[in-house]
């Protein structure tokens, strides 16, 4: 029986390897919009972070959102990520 691949991202905050259903994405559009992408195929260039405020709070401090996009994240987007996590 063949086995199934199962696709691996690496968390910003932690930069622990987990399946990427297990991630939430956050994307930057070829226009320069940054949003939360809960299906994973919005075009763009993706980050991903773990289901865990602390892994938030680290990538937050760090700034690797920042790093990974180039470009200065807006407060209102660490909030709705960390709504995401609260509500599960």
């Amino acid at each position: 029986m063949k086995v199934r691949h199962i696709p691996e991202r690496m968390c910003t905050g932690c930069s622990v390897r987990r399946p990427k259903s297990e991630l939430i994405r956050v994307v930057k559009s070829p226009d320069g919009e940054i949003s939360i992408d809960k299906t994973g195929k919005k075009s763009g260039r993706g980050a991903y972070i773990c289901n865990d405020a602390e892994c938030l709070k680290k990538a937050r401090k760090s700034r690797r959102l920042n790093k990974a996009f180039e470009c200065e994240i807006p407060d209102e987007i660490y909030q709705r990520l960390l709504e995401e996590i609260e509500n599960g």
